[in-house]
C-alpha cells in the first residue's frame, strides 16, 4: 500500500493499521537514526527555564480517586497543585538501569541513551507531548505564554502578555472559570522519527494517558479537571506560533479558580520564539499531515456530543458463545497507595514476567476495574462522569487462580468474567505479538482493549478518532497505576496483529460486514508477577 494515497481521513488511516501486519501500508525495514534523533524536550535559545517550586499537596488513594465520587466544585487548582501535578506526571522522575529484554537495554549505560522514568506512560516516543501554561493574569508569574521543561522541571517564557482572551475565544462556547490554561500539543516530528505513519495512531493515545493521569491525580487533589478536545485549533496554533502540519494543540485544560476574564488583550500577540531543532534531516510524513489535517477541519459536534457517542458504545459478547459459566472474580484488591506513589512506582515489565507465581483474582480484578474507570475520561464531548464509554476490555486469561485459560469478556457491573469459549494458548499469545520485548507464555493475562472506531468517526465526524484514542490512553494508564499500586508487572503494546484478535475474540464476525458495527482490539496490557531479584537500578531525581 502506497502511504502517499492511502490516508485521506482518519477513517482510511484507522482502517489501515487495523490491517498494517497483514497488509503494511509502509516498509517497515526502515529503522530510525538514532544520532539523528529530536530532542526529548523544546529547548529555546537564549530562554533560561525558570525552575518550578517544591510543594507538599496531599493526595488521596488511587482507589478513592478511582471510585470515589469527586466534588462537583472543588473550588480553585492552586498552583502548588499545578506544579506538582507536572512533576508527579511529566518530570523526568529518575534514571533506570535495568536488566530487560527491551532492545535498548544494551545502549543504556551510555548517558546519551539513558532513559529517564516518568510518571506517565507513552507507546515509546519517550517524551511525546509538549505543554504549554497560558498564565493570566492571576497567576504568579508575569501574564504570557510557557513551555514546560520536563528536564529540569521548569517553565520556559516564550511570550509576556495577557493572552487568556484568546485562549477563551478559541474554547467558547466552553466555560472557562479562572485566567489559567493548559495547553497539550503534538510535536510530530518527536514521534514519526521513531514510528513513521504509524505514529499518529500511537501520539493520539499518549495524549491520553496525560489526560487520565490529570485527571487521577486533581481528583486526588480534591479539585478536577475538565480537558477540552474541541476547540478552534488554528486559533491556538497560531497562539503558540507553530504551523500545524508541525505541531498541534490537541487538549486544553481549563485551570479552576485564579483570575476571572480579562479584558481585551493584544489582537495578534502570538509567540515567536522557535525550539531549536536537533535534527539535521528532518522527514515530512504527508499521510500523517492528511490524516491530521481531516481531524482539524472536522467541526466541532454539536450541542449533545455525549449523546452523538452513545451510538458507538461497544457491547459485551460474552456468554453467548461461551461453554461454561460466568466466573465471579475476587473483590478487587484495595488500591490503598497514594496517586503519587503509584506513578512514582510505575514502569513497564518488558520480559520480567514468570508463570511461576499465579496472577491472583482479586489483582486482576482490581486491575480490570481500574482500566474501565479509568477510561471514563470527563471531557467536553462526555457527560460529567465520562460516559458514555466508547471502549470495553476482554481478557486472555493463561495464568490466574481459578479462571480456566480462555477469553473472557470483563463486565464491571458484576466484577465477572464472561467466557467466550475460544480458548487461550501461548502460541496465539506469541505468534500474533511482533517485538522481542516480551514472553506471552509468562504473562498470567493480557487486557485487550476494543471499541468501534469507525463509529465513532461515524458519530462525530473525523475528529472523533481522537477522543477515541485518548480515552484508550487513559485506560492503559489506569491499568498501570493499579498495577503498580498492586505491586505486579504490567506492560501495554501495540506491536500485536489486531485481526488476529479480532477473530478471535469474535468468531462470529462477518469478515465483508459494515465497518461500523465491528469491534477492533486497539491495545493490548500484559499483567503478570515478575521474576524475583532481577538486576534493577532507579536513581531517583524526585
Amino acid at each position: 500500500m502506497d502511504t502517499e494515497q492511502a490516508f485521506e481521513t482518519a477513517s482510511d488511516y484507522i482502517a489501515a493499521i487495523m490491517r498494517r501486519n497483514r497488509s503494511p501500508a509502509e516498509d517497515w525495514s526502515l529503522k530510525p537514526d538514532w544520532a539523528d534523533q529530536p530532542r526529548m524536550h523544546n529547548v529555546y535559545p537564549g530562554v533560561t527555564p525558570v525552575p518550578l517550586p517544591a510543594a507538599k499537596v496531599e493526595l488521596a488513594s488511587l482507589e478513592a480517586s478511582l471510585t470515589g465520587q469527586p466534588p462537583s466544585d472543588g473550588g480553585a487548582f492552586t498552583l502548588p497543585m499545578l506544579y506538582e501535578m507536572l512533576c508527579d506526571s511529566y518530570a523526568y522522575g529518575g534514571r533506570r538501569l535495568a536488566v530487560t529484554v527491551n532492545d535498548d537495554t544494551v545502549a543504556l549505560p551510555h548517558y546519551p541513551r539513558a532513559v529517564w522514568s516518568r510518571g506517565t506512560a507513552s507507546g515509546g516516543g519517550l517524551y511525546p507531548l509538549e505543554i504549554y501554561w497560558v498564565c493570566g493574569p492571576g497567576g504568579p508569574m508575569l501574564p504570557g505564554v510557557y513551555n514546560y521543561s520536563p528536564a529540569q522541571h521548569g517553565v520556559q517564557r516564550l511570550l509576556i502578555g495577557d493572552v487568556t482572551s484568546q485562549v477563551r475565544q478559541a474554547i467558547a462556547p466552553a466555560e472557562a472559570v479562572g485566567d489559567q490554561f493548559l495547553l497539550v500539543t503534538v510535536k510530530f516530528w518527536k514521534n514519526t522519527f521513531k514510528y513513521e505513519a504509524f505514529g499518529y495512531h500511537v501520539v493520539t493515545m499518549d495524549v491520553g494517558t496525560a489526560l487520565g493521569t490529570w485527571q487521577l491525580w486533581s481528583r486526588a487533589a480534591g479539585v478536577p479537571l475538565r480537558p477540552l478536545l474541541t476547540f478552534d485549533e488554528e486559533a491556538l496554533n497560531r497562539l503558540l506560533g507553530v504551523r500545524t502540519h508541525e505541531e498541534s494543540v490537541f487538549a486544553v485544560v481549563p485551570l479552576p479558580g485564579g483570575g476571572g476574564p480579562s479584558p481585551e488583550g493584544r489582537p495578534g500577540l502570538r509567540v515567536t520564539a522557535v525550539p531549536a531543532e536537533r535534527s539535521r534531516t528532518v522527514v515530512r510524513h504527508p499521510a500523517v499531515e492528511r490524516v491530521h489535517a481531516s481531524t482539524v477541519a472536522t467541526p466541532p459536534p454539536g450541542d449533545a456530543p455525549a449523546d452523538q457517542l452513545k451510538a458507538a458504545r461497544p457491547s459485551h459478547s460474552g456468554g453467548s458463545g461461551g461453554s461454561g459459566d460466568a466466573i465471579k472474580l475476587a473483590d478487587p484488591l484495595p488500591l490503598d497507595a497514594t496517586v503519587r506513589d503509584a506513578l512514582r512506582a510505575r514502569r513497564s515489565s518488558f520480559g520480567r514476567f514468570s508463570a511461576h507465581h499465579r496472577l491472583g483474582q482479586a489483582e486482576l480484578a482490581a486491575v480490570l476495574r481500574a482500566g474501565t474507570l479509568g477510561a471514563r475520561l470527563v471531557s467536553d464531548v462526555k457527560q460529567p462522569d465520562g460516559t458514555p464509554e466508547l471502549t470495553r476490555l476482554a481478557v486472555l486469561a493463561g495464568h490466574v487462580d481459578g479462571v480456566p485459560p480462555d477469553a473472557y469478556d470483563y463486565d464491571l457491573a458484576t466484577n465477572t468474567l464472561l467466557p467466550l469459549g475460544v480458548g487461550v494458548s501461548a502460541s496465539f499469545l506469541q505468534r500474533n505479538y511482533f517485538l522481542n520485548n516480551y514472553n506471552l507464555e509468562q504473562v498470567a493475562a493480557v487486557v485487550t482493549v476494543l471499541a468501534r472506531p469507525h463509529a465513532v468517526i461515524a458519530a462525530t465526524g473525523q475528529r472523533g478518532y481522537r477522543f477515541l484514542n485518548a480515552e484508550v490512553g487513559a485506560a492503559a494508564q489506569a491499568m498501570y497505576l493499579a498495577a503498580a499500586a498492586a505491586n505486579i508487572g504490567c506492560g501495554a503494546a501495540l506491536g500485536f496483529d489486531n485481526v488476529s484478535y479480532a477473530e478471535h475474540l469474535d468468531r462470529r464476525r462477518d469478515p465483508g460486514g459494515d465497518d461500523d458495527a465491528r469491534e477492533w482490539p486497539l491495545l493490548i496490557v500484559m499483567l503478570g508477577h515478575e521474576r524475583q531479584k532481577a538486576p534493577d537500578f532507579h536513581f531517583r531525581l524526585r
